[in-house]
Formats: structure tokens, C-alpha cells, sequence
């Protein structure tokens, strides 16, 4: 048998392995959620709340390895620096603070994830979405 043969039947296997690797695809309860004007949560919801909530949607390709494995990383992930769901569990100080946050990372560029948005064509934000968030982040959007 060739080289190349064995290298692709060992990396057909490894593929079909990893798929006995389940990982789980719960969302907890929600505690809380966060206080916004609506038109905030909106945006939030389309653009952030699958990796920052307890809401996510578990997309067909969250349970196909090794993809699985970076989306569920990427929700942790997400959920442990900023979590929507429990809002309620950050003190006035840290709710600003992450309030703050989410205006910088939009500012910069850096939410939602470039490798997000195309599986999500709906959370790529608009500058009016950009703007809103900025806005809110600052804690002038009114109620």
C-alpha cells in the first residue's frame, strides 16, 4: 500500500474516533438577563448571545469532531468571560466594566469573531449596530 493510503485511512480513522467523543451541548438555566434598552438586546441577541449566554443554538456541525471541539471550547470560553445569563451575578462595578468591554471589543473589531460570521451571516454587525453597542457601552443609551 502507498504512503499516502495509509496516511489517509489512518487520518479517516482518527476522524471516525473522534467522533465517539461526545461533548456536551447543555445551556444552564438563565438566572438573569441583561438589562438593556431593547433595541441593545436585539443586536446582542443576533450578534453575541450563542457564545455569551445559556441561550446558545447548537448548530448540526457543534456535534461533528473535530469542528465540536472548537465550538464548545468557544462557548465556554465565552460564557466564562461574559455571560448575559447571569447578569445578575456581577456586582454594579464588573456589570459596567464588561458593559465597557463589549464597546471595545466591538470597537476594535474583535467580536463578533471573523470565523463566526460566516457560518452567521446575521451577527455580522452594521455600523449602526457598531454604534449602538458603542453607545450603550457608555452608558448613554437610554432605556
Amino acid at each position: 500500500m502507498k504512503r499516502t493510503a495509509k496516511i489517509a485511512i489512518g487520518v479517516g480513522a482518527a476522524l471516525v474516533l473522534m467522533q465517539l467523543v461526545i461533548l456536551p451541548h447543555d445551556n444552564p438555566p438563565v438566572t438573569a438577563e441583561v438589562q438593556a434598552p431593547d433595541d441593545v438586546k436585539a443586536v446582542l441577541h443576533r450578534a453575541c448571545w450563542d457564545c455569551h449566554s445559556n441561550q446558545t443554538v447548537w448548530p448540526w456541525y457543534s456535534r461533528v469532531a473535530p469542528v465540536s471541539f472548537l465550538v464548545y471550547r468557544d462557548v465556554v470560553e465565552g460564557r466564562k468571560h461574559l455571560n448575559f445569563s447571569e447578569w445578575d451575578k456581577l456586582n454594579d462595578k464588573r456589570r459596567a466594566h464588561k458593559q465597557k468591554e463589549v464597546g471595545e471589543q466591538v470597537q476594535e473589531g474583535e467580536m463578533p469573531p471573523w470565523f463566526y460570521t460566516p457560518m452567521h451571516p446575521d451577527a455580522k454587525l452594521s455600523d449602526a449596530d457598531k454604534a449602538l453597542l458603542e453607545k450603550w457601552a457608555e452608558g448613554s443609551a437610554s432605556e
